[in-house]
């Protein structure tokens, strides 16, 4: 599974958990050259907390994108 924007890969791995539909990818997959922490977070009752990444590719932001 490959996760791309703007052509370019943010997160590649055969090893997504798939949840409602979406693919959740590792930590270790994810091209950290393209992503910024996000002050975003959500939670879920039955998922937990989540916390965001911002996606920046050639100066274009994707806000909590990932």
């Amino acid at each position: 599974m490959k996760a791309i924007w703007k052509d370019c890969v943010i997160a590649q791995s055969n090893d997504t958990v798939m949840v409602e539909g979406n693919h959740y990818f590792p930590i270790n997959s994810l091209n950290l050259n393209l992503i910024n922490i996000s002050t975003n977070t959500s939670y879920c009752p039955w998922k937990g907390s989540a916390n965001y990444y911002d996606l920046v590719v050639n100066g274009e932001v994707n806000e909590a994108a990932a």
